[in-house]
Order: structure tokens, then sequence, then C-alpha cells
């Protein structure tokens, strides 16, 4: 019999429904739950995957202090007198609060709670700083307060959708979709991408603009004025519902006065920049999405506002099929947001700097204290930690440690710190190694809660899986801290329901409709009701009892005189710019099926087929001009840091620019950790980190041996100073290069996969003039581990090497080939994964074209489910056409 739970992703700001299953055998599955209106069944590759993840191997399951194991009392008492004892000492402002997008909204409301209106300090930040809070700032200046106007269903009746600084067929698969889908069935629909790199989601644009890096303001800006001058205009919009339009368009006149002018400023065609804005003007329902490639700058609050006041002129707002459309990287940024989760904030979207919001919160709370000023933003604040003014850290669900730029300072900070605690799910990150108090918590499929979507949509996300170990929800470990500090009065939560009920409460606290976050019409549902809530959009009041889709329809905004604000924009360089000595413009960004630090999509082995190392993507004629082969291994460094990553030269890579995914860490990879090369610089009003133009070099990295090993066991390597590790299918697979060889391979490498030397079946081959090794180890007939050496990069196929993990025998023909170096006579060498969804490789979809004469994408799907299930494959299976046809 089986066992069904719908919950919510815990991937992206998507918020997508699934549906987790536990079948009869015991084990879960999950699918995409077909009622949820955010994906409406659909799911990318790593919520495709979510199965595979929910293992107990790597857990952090019991509390730990300096590395011991102790009981929750011993653990409670120790962060509760850590952060009392400081606080007696040196005041409220030497502590702090690092949290979450991965927490539940009930986590960060008891986190806010504690720090703003008890403990009294506003040292309380988030990693979601990292992500949308120039989008917050701009969302404030023009509406008056952090409102997302538009629900999913504008992509789909839009007429144009512009796509800035987002690859959402990577980056937000489910919803790049909606939008393919809505061109596939709209003849008069287009998409326009703009983004240095030509990306997969130019896969279906009509016109992609590759701008120079940073330059969004100046094409805004420009568009800004185009729409202006060429009576594209709303004048009863912008008399009746805007402020300020006369300075905007005159800050634009003055910035970018021509189409001539943005074309030089960005470095593109002026063709492009004079097609966008017709296309723009020209077209009624305009969507316009941004997301990291406009919030990460040290003027994403500018971009962010360039862009609104281009909807604000043409009153392209608040109704269907138009408006600026953040999309949110994390599950529940928007969550922490409506709780204050932002160190500028207070919950229910409230400001600290507004003395009637501060009283109107203490009021409600019956607290003892209530902050006066803003807090530290995450990069002042972990700088605050580095200069020793902040002594008494708590990190909750994040590794600041691999993220936050300038991340070997951040890790030397966490490490001289004088109280170090994380509450983590994970045993072994970057950042747990800096702790003195270690606690167990909750992860997806334990945790009970909710969570809000890019659309304003709360979601439930509900357990499904029994706590593993000693571990706890994040809300009850802060909740017991909380009256160990002598605050109960304030912290008797017994459930994840009451928690929501005060924060809806909160949230219609003296509202009266002067506040656009309000769902004070959920405070009075019961534990059964909370249980069964179905997907909501915000507000949720007496008025709209069913919630919101859209927001500013009625043209009043949350301004004092009800008007929105056009702010004057003057676009700004990048704060620190290239030069002679690094001349290259470092991008950084997610890969298709990595999440995050990869704590969780690590496990998964289809999901790190794809990209199973960091690489750097670099243009053909800047490796060429620094020595730089394809697949090579390449040193990409800063001012700040470096790592060495494999080198891919693409054609899409916008020459002088530079792109490192950002996904990889100490635990999977020595050198991977890219935000250590990336500069702290920040924008003056959000306090968004640059991670999108930090000026960098790079040159060949010259080891003296190159290598590969397959292993059904995890490894402790000894001699290689490049590694990578990465999940397969039944063993692990790590990528090596040294700087100095062994004196004898064969016992360098049976030393590393040869746990004794009884029942050993070591098979070696040894070309020591040429420099090649290679040596199996097999038990029984099974194969068990290998081990490839080359003097360069050029090695063999891992990938019908994987293979032969899967057979309980090897036949003489596969050992044989083993000491080869190649696939034996008819042995499928599948190829790199194409499609993570089903596990298609590459070979397999170029040998189906051919053989089955197969010349669309939607063939390829039918023959071989390659691109059904969350198409972010689609463009590089039409690649692969495209090289067929060619062949």
């Amino acid at each position: 019999m089986t066992q069904s739970v719908t919950t919510t992703c815990p991937y992206c700001g998507v918020g997508c429904g699934v549906v987790a299953t536990k079948e009869a055998d015991g084990f879960f599955s999950v699918r995409g739950d077909k009622q949820h209106p955010a994906n409406q069944g659909r799911l990318c590759s790593k919520g495709a995957a979510l199965a595979e993840t929910l293992d107990h191997e790597g857990r952090l399951l019991y509390p730990a202090i300096q590395g011991r194991r102790v009981d929750w009392d011993a653990a409670l008492d120790a962060v509760a007198d850590g952060f009392s004892r400081v606080i007696r000492e040196h005041g409220v402002d030497a502590v702090a609060f690092y949290v979450s997008g991965q927490l539940l909204t009930e986590d960060y409301y008891v986190a806010n709670k504690l720090m703003k209106g008890f403990i009294g300090s506003a040292n309380i930040d988030t990693n979601s700083r990292l992500c949308m809070s120039s989008s917050v700032a701009g969302h404030k200046r023009a509406f008056g307060s952090d409102t997302v106007p538009c629900q999913y269903e504008d992509l789909e009746q839009a007429n144009l959708v512009v796509l800035v600084g987002s690859n959402a067929a990577w980056c937000h698969p489910v919803l790049y979709q909606r939008i393919v889908k809505a061109k596939k069935q709209n003849p008069g629909f287009r998409v326009v991408v703009i983004d240095p790199r030509r990306t997969t989601s130019c896969d279906v644009a009509d016109l992609h603009l590759p701008l120079a890096s940073g330059t969004d303001g100046v094409l805004f800006n420009g568009l800004l004025h185009y729409l202006h001058e060429h009576d594209f205009s709303s004048p009863w919009f912008v008399n009746a519902h805007t402020e300020g339009a006369e300075a905007a368009v005159e800050a634009a006149r003055e910035t970018a006065g021509s189409p001539e002018i943005v074309a030089q400023a960005c470095g593109i065609a002026l063709s492009l920049v004079e097609a966008f804005y017709r296309l723009f003007a020209q077209t009624e329902r305009v969507v316009t999405v941004y997301s990291q490639g406009i919030n990460q700058s040290s003027s994403g609050t500018d971009k962010v506002n360039s862009i609104i006041n281009c909807h604000l002129l043409t009153g392209r707002i608040g109704r269907a099929g138009m408006g600026p459309f953040s999309f949110t990287g994390q599950p529940n940024a928007m969550g922490g947001r409506e709780v204050g989760g932002l160190s500028n904030q207070l919950a229910a979207h409230m400001e600290i700097d507004n003395p009637m919001h501060r009283d109107c919160v203490q009021r409600f709370w019956q607290s003892p204290t209530m902050v006066t000023e803003p807090g530290l933003k995450a990069v002042d604040l972990f700088q605050a930690v580095a200069e020793g003014k902040i002594k008494a850290l708590w990190v909750m669900a994040s590794n600041p440690a691999v993220s936050l730029p300038e991340a070997d300072t951040v890790r030397a900070a966490l490490q001289a710190c004088e109280f170090v605690v994380v509450s983590d799910c994970v045993q072994q990150t970057d950042t747990t190694a800096t702790a003195d108090v270690l606690l167990p918590a909750l992860t997806w499929g334990e945790k009970d809660g909710t969570v809000t979507n890019s659309e304003r949509r709360i979601s439930r996300q509900r357990a499904f899986l029994a706590p593993p170990g000693e571990a706890r929800a994040d809300w009850w470990i802060v909740n017991r801290v909380a009256q160990r500090m002598g605050f109960s009065a304030g912290f008797q939560f017994t459930c994840a329901a009451e928690i929501f009920r005060e924060h809806a409460a909160l949230s219609g606290f003296e509202n009266n409709g002067q506040r656009d976050f309000d769902i004070s019409t959920l405070a009075v549902l019961t534990n059964d009701h909370y249980e069964q809530l179905a997907p909501i959009q915000w507000p949720v009041t007496a008025q709209s009892p069913l919630g919101t889709a859209r927001m500013f329809s009625d043209g009043r905004f949350f301004t004092a005189n009800q008007k929105a604000k056009m702010l004057p924009i003057v676009p700004r360089p990048a704060v620190v710019e290239c030069d002679a000595d690094f001349p290259y413009v470092l991008n950084t960004g997610r890969v298709r099926d990595q999440w995050h630090t990869m704590t969780r999509t690590a496990k998964s082995p289809r999901l790190t087929e794809h990209s199973p190392e960091p690489y750097a993507e670099i243009h053909p004629q800047d490796a060429q001009a620094r020595g730089v082969e394809d697949e090579s291994l390449v040193r990409v460094f800063s001012r700040w840091g470096e790592v060495i990553v494999r080198a891919r030269l693409s054609d899409d890579q916008r020459p002088g620019n530079v792109f490192v995914p950002m996904h990889w860490n100490a635990q999977y990879a020595s050198h991977g950790r890219v935000d250590a090369v990336v500069k702290s610089a920040v924008d003056p009003v959000s306090g968004q980190p640059e991670s999108k133009n930090t000026p960098v070099n790079f040159a060949p990295y010259t080891p003296a041996w190159h290598g590969f090993l397959l292993s059904r066991r995890q490894l402790q390597l000894s001699g290689a100073r490049y590694w990578v590790q990465a999940t397969g299918q039944g063993f692990y697979r790590y990528e090596l290069a040294g700087e100095q060889a062994p004196r004898d391979w064969s016992a360098w490498s049976r030393g590393m996969l040869c746990q004794s030397d009884a029942d050993v079946n070591w098979v070696e081959y040894l070309d020591e003039a040429a420099r090649y090794y290679r040596g199996v180890r097999l038990v029984g007939e099974r194969i068990e581990s290998c081990i490839f050496i080359a003097p360069g990069h050029k090695l063999p196929s891992r990938n019908w090497l994987a293979g032969l993990f899967s057979k309980q025998a090897l036949s003489e023909g596969e050992r044989s080939a083993l000491l080869l170096g190649r696939a034996a006579t008819g042995q499928k060498d599948v190829g790199p994964t194409v499609c993570a969804c089903f596990g298609v490789g590459r070979n397999t979809i170029l040998e189906a074209i051919e053989q089955q004469g197969l010349s669309t994408a939607e063939e390829i799907g039918r023959c071989l489910k390659a691109g059904t299930n969350c198409g972010s494959c689609l463009p590089e299976l039409k690649s692969l056409l495209a090289l067929a046809q060619r062949a």
C-alpha cells in the first residue's frame, strides 16, 4: 500500500509542488504535483532526483561541542551561555545570526523575533542578501514596499518576455518551459535575452543582446529615453499614479540619450539596440524577468529601478501579461523577507527606521527591547567578525565559507571568532569545520512549515520522513535557546502552526491596508487547517480571503501618496575595473543540475554527470592568447584568490569574459571555491555583493601528471594537488593532477585503492618512458576500482568505464580493455550525460539521430525520453541535431 504526501521542492524560488510517495519496498519516489499552480506537475532535473538524496550519509545527527558528542541540554546550555556571556561583556551588537533562504518561514520568524525583539540587536542577516536584496531595495524605492507585482500566469499572457540577467533555462527551468510553451501556442509571442553569454535560454530567443558586463543600467536608461521620445509613454498613468518621471527621463537623456550611445557603452551592435527598443515599445504586454545578473551588482538596485522605470512610464504594471518580475534564487527567500530576515527590516514588511513600526512590533511581541537602527548586512557582518567586533556568531542552514565573496577571508574570520555555532543538516561543510558548537537540524522531507515562492505564493512543506538521530527543527532549537537566555514568555511555541498563526496575526496588526504583506485571515487557522493549507498568494485578507494574484491593479502603491516613484538613474561602472594585470571579467553563476554548495545535489549520480568538475568557460580567442587548451586545467586568479578548474572553450562566451560556476567547495574540490576569487564590493543601497564583475586573469595550470580514478569506496587522497570528487552510479569519481610524480606508481596507487594485501587481484600497466600508468583492482569478478595516469589532460572516456561498475563480472575483453584504455569491441560508451532526468548520454543521442533519422528534439524525446521532463537539455539536443546534420 502506497502513502503519499504533498509538499514543496526545497530548491529554487519557483516553489514547485511535489508528491512524495512511500512505495511498497519502503523507499520514496518523488513526482511533480499536477495540482500545484506553480509547476502543474513539472519538475526540473534537480526536483526529479530528490528521491536520490534522502539517505543519511554525511548527515549531522547529534549535537557536538568542540567535536565531542553531547546531549541536547548540554548543547543548548552552551549556546545560551555563550551568547549571554558575550552580551554581558561586550553588548548586544557583539553577537550575530546569519540565517538562510533554506529555512522555513516559521524558523525564520523565531530567529528574527529573538534577535530583534528580545536580544535587541539587528545583527541578523541572511544568505538571501547575496541573491535578491537589490530587488527588495528597488521595489521599496519604487513601490514603497517589497512587492512583487506579477504572477506566473503573466508569463503566458504576455506577448514579449525579456530575460535580463536570467538564464531561466538552467536556473528556473519550470518557468522557462512555461515560456517555451507560450511561445509555441502564440505566433506573436517574442523572447529577448539580455546577457553577456549566449546561454541555453537563448534557444527560444528572437533577439539576444550580448552586452558588456554591468551595462544593463545604460541599456534600460536608453530604453526609457526612447519610449519617452517616441511617444510610447502613458501620460494618464504617469500623471495619476507616479511621481518623478521628469527627473528620471532627464537622467536617462543625459546618460543614454541615443541608441548609438547605448550601443557603444554596451559593446553591442546598434541594430540590436534599435530592434530591442522597437520591440519593447510596440508590444503592450511585456514582462521583464530579471534575476542575479541584475541583482548581484554594486549598482544592482539602480538597475532594478531602471527596469521598473520603463514599466511605470508605459503603465505596464498591475495588468495581465505585464510587469517587472524578479525570479528568486532560493526556496524561501520571499518568506525570509516577510518575517524581516534581512538586517534592515522588521517582521511583516515593517521598517526598523520607522518609529511607528518599531512600536507596533514591540507591542505585538510584548518584547523587552526593540532594535532602533539597522544591523550589519552580510559582507559587513563577516568583516566585523574578522575585526573581532562580533564575538559570537550563529550560522543557520548556510555555508558562508563558500558562498560569500572573498571566501578565504570569511573562512579565516570564522576560524578566529571567539564563539561559533552552526545549525545544519550536514556534518562536514567548509563552515561546520569552524564551529565550536554543532546543532543537528532537520532537512527537506523531515521539516514542517511554509515557504513563499517568487509570485508571493505560500505553500506547505510537509514532513514525510522520521527525524534521523537527534536532529530537530530549526525553530525548536532557537525556541529552546531563547528560553535558556531568559526569554521564556515570548517563546512558548510547541509546533510550527502556532508560529505561523502569530506571524499571520502580526501581518494584520494595526495594518488597515497600509502595508502590502497581510495574511491576517490565516491567523485563525486551526492545526488541522494549517496541515491542509493549500497554496495561496498573499495578501490574504477579509477583502481577498482566497488570496491576490496580481498587485497594483488599482494603480495604488504603498507610498505616502500612493504613487509609485520613478527614480533618476545614473549608471555607474564596477567598483573595481579591469586593468593590464587583470584584464578579464569574471562572472559566476549556477550550472543546470547543481544547487548552492552541493550538500544535497552532489548525492545524486545523475545530477553530477552533466558537470562533474568545476570549469571556466572562456572564449576561444582569449584562450588562444593565454595558451589554454580545451579541457585542460586553468588557473583563474584575482587580487583576492585563485581557483584551478577545467577549461571549456566556447563561442557562447563574450570575449574578455570568464564564467566559473559557484557550487564547488572544499568537500568536493581542492581549488574550486570561486567566491575566494570574487571581490567583496557591494551595492551601497542593498548591500548585495557584486558577483558578476570581478577583474581576473587566467593561465594554464601545468602539473607533472593528470589522472582519474573510480572507486566503490570513498577515498583519502594523497599526492594530488588538484582533485575533484563526484558521485557516480555505484562508485566515486576522482579527477586528479599532481605537481610531483610518485617514485613508484604501483605502490602509490595500491596504497590508496587496496585496503590490505589480502585477496587483492591487482592488474596494472606501466609505460615508464611515456609516463602512462593504469591500475585495476578486482574483487572476485567485479571491478572494485581503477586508476588512469597520463602526462597530459587527454585521458580515456570515463563513461564506458562507469558502465563496468554495474556489472557483476567482467569478461576477458573488458579486462583487457581496461589496460588498453579504451572500450572493448561492442561495449557501449554512452558519452557525457545530456539529459539528467533520464540519464541519456551524448553518444546515445547521436547514434539514435543517425540510425533512426531523427530530425527534431521532439523525435529524440519520443525515442529516448530525453528532453521530455524539465526540458533543460532541449538546447543541447538541438545542438546535437545541428552537429549531426553538418557531419
